[in-house]
């Protein structure tokens, strides 16, 4: 351990001294790549030395919290956690997260690789990874959840959740599993039925949504690696969404090219399926931004040749004739803020955001000389498109010198009670509840 402390103090300090080296040279990029049409800078490649600035995990004091915007309160919906990445709200009303973390796999080839992964050591995003899903139940509505349960356990690196009928989908890293569901249980003991596999590692989250007939799921399967840098045998079959059909259990490419495409939420207006996107490392600030999209069924959106359309990584061996079908992503979310989860808020579910919109958890940025990410945002959409710039839901996940993370916000979703917003914070092991005001004593409880 005394190894990895030290390399990653030094890695911080080269880090460091990168950074004050590219602001003399002019290459940091201020203006953030944000909206429908983004101005997204020339690419800057950073070579053998990338832009490397994680905050160390430091979590949350007695009694601190995030910030939360105008009307808005926030409090520990759960606490105490082990790295929840992720939320599923069942229709009785108890709530499903899923605690997971990267695992380190194989010996790292280079010191780059050692001294990231001593890196995401310090910032807690990479260790022992719990393998669980606990459900939480807030059985008299007060907005905390009072009791805790462990629905599964032993589990490959779970992430996404769906529940149709009496089958509870559970997205392992290596692929999707069918477990028997009772409404009302805390505890599902028969073990799970495979129905899909995948290639673990890599971007190793495996995001989960059904289709509204109940009769498909649609999978994000993110890339093993930035640019294809280990070759692109190695990512065939990722970066990319799957459609799984439940019925013959047949599982197609519905979209590919999008390097990490983990929240998958439909927009109701349309119907149509939307997601958010980790683009790649390494060639600036702000270049290429991450970003929120509408997914076509046989799309192709560039990854790993070209980027926001079909602006071409001169890193990477050309394919002319996939370049020429890349399509251009709706909606720019800003340089490496590892925009992860996703839902859609209905107009009215929180004051002071009257429209319809989606909802992003950022889960912050290490590839950049100023930090980004690090907040809950709201972007608003009309007639089934987005409509404006973000606003901020949730922010104070990040200290204001940028040295720690008292936490760092993953996926969303829409409370039990259709008033409020859950948020899953795997630093700071809570998951928030943001809402308009306080429970009225006495309040209704949801049906079980």
């Amino acid at each position: 351990m005394a190894f990895h402390d030290s390399l990653a103090r030094a890695v911080a300090l080269v880090g460091a001294a990168a950074i004050r080296w590219r602001r003399l040279q002019g290459q940091v990029q201020r203006t953030p790549a944000v909206g429908t049409a983004p101005q997204i800078p020339a690419a800057l490649a950073q070579g053998r030395i990338p832009t490397l600035k994680m905050p160390t995990a430091q979590g949350w004091a007695a009694g601190q919290m995030p910030s939360a915007a105008a009307g808005l309160k926030v409090n520990a919906f759960a606490a105490g956690l082990k790295h929840p990445r992720w939320i599923h709200v069942l229709p009785n009303g108890d709530v499903t997260v899923a605690e997971a973390l990267q695992q380190a796999s194989g010996a790292p080839r280079t010191l780059f690789d050692h001294a990231m992964r001593a890196t995401m050591r310090r910032a807690a995003a990479l260790g022992e990874s719990p393998n669980r899903i606990t459900l939480l139940r807030d059985a008299d509505g007060d907005g905390v959840a009072e009791q805790r349960h462990a629905l599964l356990e032993n589990l490959d690196q779970p992430f996404g959740m769906a529940l149709l009928g009496d089958t509870f989908y559970v997205g392992n890293t290596d692929g999707v599993l069918a477990f028997p569901y009772t409404p009302g249980a805390t505890r599902i003991a028969a073990p799970g039925r495979r129905l899909a596999s995948f290639k673990p590692g890599g971007h190793w989250t495996r995001s989960l949504l059904a289709s509204r007939d109940g009769q498909r799921l649609y999978v994000g399967v993110g890339s093993l690696s930035n640019i294809a840098e280990h070759g692109f045998e190695a990512e065939e079959g990722r970066a990319c969404i799957y459609e799984l059909d439940l019925r013959t259990q047949h599982c197609r490419i519905f979209a590919a090219g999008l390097r990490n495409p983990v929240g998958l939420a439909w927009e109701p207006v349309t119907g149509r399926l939307w997601t958010v996107v980790n683009e790649r490392d390494g060639l600036g600030d702000e270049t290429p931004p991450d970003y929120l999209t509408s997914v076509s069924d046989g799309g192709f959106y560039g990854w790993p040749y070209c980027y926001w359309g079909q602006t071409v990584d001169e890193r990477v061996p050309q394919d002319a004739a996939l370049v020429a079908r890349a399509l251009t992503p709706d909606y720019a979310l800003g340089g490496h803020t590892a925009s992860l989860g996703l839902c859609w808020m209905p107009a009215g579910t929180l004051p002071g955001f009257d429209g319809d919109g989606m909802v992003i958890g950022q889960h912050g940025s290490w590839n950049r000389s100023t930090l980004s990410g690090y907040r809950v945002v709201f972007v608003p959409f009309a007639d089934g498109r987005p409509a404006g710039p973000p606003r901020d839901i949730l922010w104070g996940f990040l200290a204001p010198d940028e040295s720690v993370s008292y936490g760092r916000p993953v996926g969303v979703a829409i409370g039990p009670d259709g008033r409020s917003l859950l948020v899953a914070d795997d630093v700071g092991d809570v998951v928030w509840r943001v809402s308009g005001a306080a429970p009225a004593p006495g309040s209704t409880a949801p049906r079980r």
